[in-house]
């Protein structure tokens, strides 16, 4: 309960006469205004994470879009704070306006940054940089309308039952905390599992809408003119009506936007409890492309990949292979077709990407149904977790098949304490090969990782393996691979395979491995868990 205040000091008189004429108790009307303060401050909260999140699955790096919507946004609040001032006569017509352009502003943030993603991602040029432009900008209006919130929710609470300043504050900004806390559980845990990023801020801002406009409609109208209180009912319908609409079209719009960015051809699309997971082609002879989180991640030239990635590590002592990654299948592929292969140990995060290998009849096609050979073994963990419980010099070869270092979420993969683990399962003599990003794209990046294997112990051999044109925006143009070994400086010669490799050769590996000299960039140092370099 909440308690009552001693009256305020004297001082400046407040811009309005007497205490609001309100058809419930003081007593009621306040708990009313911290019930709107609590609805209000979870809704600003939604909208700040639904923007860091779509943002970070669209332009990667979670660090940087993170700290840029936090930092407009925080900066932006101060700037509305400061703006309501002048509003503050007309605190409750303010206030219901305020809350439908918030509420218009914040529910369609996500759908409109997700379109221009989709529909002007690959224009190139000032485009190319269109979706951070409108990351931005929304964290900056949306933060604009959040700071304009507080000073006129503090003339609606002294509208209520004059109280003294500290008090009302306190009383105020309790309720908030408690609502932020309300809304930043209810995304990760309930909004975005159960509707999704696009409906989630669709539904948050019906909610705006509705709570201030039930407070001031409800609980102030008789502060309001009749043309006022006719004005904010058309706009907060008008507003409602945008959103509902919105989010009976939200499938259609989807599809239509997953088809912008990844072509006519789009046969599964699923978001599984790790990432969204697209495929597309694969029929009729056309090549399978596979999406994780809008990076393409298997294109039509994948065997250039995977035979460089595999292959090279291989050479020696093989009889017991362990996969961190690669739930597509495709380097468990290449590791069956030498002989001596006793088991293949796949440690993949997402069990529904694995799944979807097994079963989809061209991706299972295109990796030759590796995951019904007995000797293949899948275990569904995070793979620093599992190292950090699997046994001493287990295996012969190790291969890290993951997402590129420059992804946030990848960053603890190219660790020098992952590493450091990943060498202790590494029997004597064993190898390690490590995906290590595109190097010409990010050349840093990828002597980072090499940097930190060597931090972690390991002698290594880098080399590089060109790609096709895919004319995707995400499709790397090189791969970069570093091989290495505990012992000594691993030699980079092909294993005798079982059958001839369709892309790499001795000559290409050796090309490879002189090509990447030529791009060393000097003076990097290591990745650790507390320090991340990408």
């Amino acid at each position: 309960m909440i308690e009552p205040h001693a009256p305020a000091p004297p001082g400046a008189p407040p811009p309005w006469r007497g205490p609001a004429r309100l058809p419930v108790r003081p007593d009621v009307g306040r708990f009313l205004v911290l019930m709107c303060v609590f609805v209000c401050a979870a809704c600003g909260l939604v909208y700040e994470l639904e923007l860091v999140a779509l943002a970070s699955y669209l332009m990667g790096d979670s660090v940087t879009q993170a700290s840029v919507v936090l930092s407009v946004m925080v900066f932006a609040m101060g700037i509305g704070s400061l703006a309501a001032k002048r509003l503050r006569r007309f605190a409750a017509a303010g206030f219901g306006a305020l809350e439908a352009v918030l509420a218009l502003v914040g529910g369609c943030s996500a759908m409109a940054l997700y379109a221009v993603f989709a529909w002007t991602g690959g224009w190139g040029g000032l485009w190319a940089d269109g979706p951070r432009v409108l990351l931005v900008a929304f964290s900056l209006a949306i933060g604009l309308l959040i700071g304009a919130e507080v000073p006129l929710l503090m003339e609606l609470i002294q509208r209520v039952r004059r109280q003294d300043a500290g008090g009302a504050v306190a009383d105020l900004f309790a309720a908030d905390y408690v609502g932020a806390l309300v809304g930043g559980l209810a995304f990760p845990f309930l909004l975005l599992p159960f509707f999704g990023q696009l409906t989630s801020s669709l539904l948050t801002g019906a909610v705006n809408v509705v709570a201030g406009g039930a407070l001031v409609l409800g609980l102030f109208r008789r502060d309001l003119t009749r043309r006022a209180r006719w004005l904010l009912l058309v706009a907060g319908v008008t507003v409602i009506g945008v959103l509902a609409s919105a989010a009976v079209l939200v499938d259609d719009f989807e599809r239509a936007a997953r088809q912008a960015v990844y072509g006519d051809e789009v046969r599964v699309a699923l978001r599984t409890g790790v990432q969204e997971v697209v495929l597309t082609g694969g029929t009729h002879g056309r090549p399978l492309d596979l999406y994780l989180d809008g990076r393409l991640r298997v294109g039509g030239d994948e065997r250039r990949y995977h035979e460089a990635l595999v292959h090279p590590a291989m050479n020696g002592p093989h009889a017991r292979v362990l996969v961190l990654g690669g739930g597509d299948g495709l380097a468990a592929r290449e590791a069956l077709t030498l002989p001596g292969v006793r088991r293949v140990d796949v440690v993949e995060l997402d069990a529904d990407l694995v799944r979807l290998a097994r079963t989809d009849p061209a991706l299972s096609r295109l990796n030759a149904r590796a995951y019904d050979d007995p000797r293949v073994h899948v275990t569904t963990a995070d793979a620093f977790h599992w190292l950090r419980g699997a046994t001493a010099a287990a295996y012969d070869v190790v291969i890290a098949d993951l997402p590129d270092p420059g992804i946030t979420a990848s960053t603890k993969l190219y660790s020098q304490e992952f590493y450091g683990l990943a060498r202790r399962v590494l029997a004597p003599g064993g190898r390690l090969a490590v995906h290590a990003g595109p190097v010409t794209g990010r050349p840093r990046d990828f002597w980072t990782v090499e940097a930190t294997l060597r931090a972690a112990g390991l002698h290594t051999a880098p080399y590089r393996v060109d790609g096709r044109d895919l004319g995707f925006p995400g499709a790397p143009h090189d791969w970069g691979i570093v091989l290495a070994a505990a012992d000594t400086r691993p030699p980079l010669r092909l294993a005798p395979a079982g059958h001839p490799l369709r892309t790499l050769t001795q000559e290409t590996l050796t090309a490879g491995a002189r090509a990447v000299q030529r791009t060393r960039v000097t003076g990097v140092r290591a990745s650790t868990l507390v320090h991340p370099r990408y």
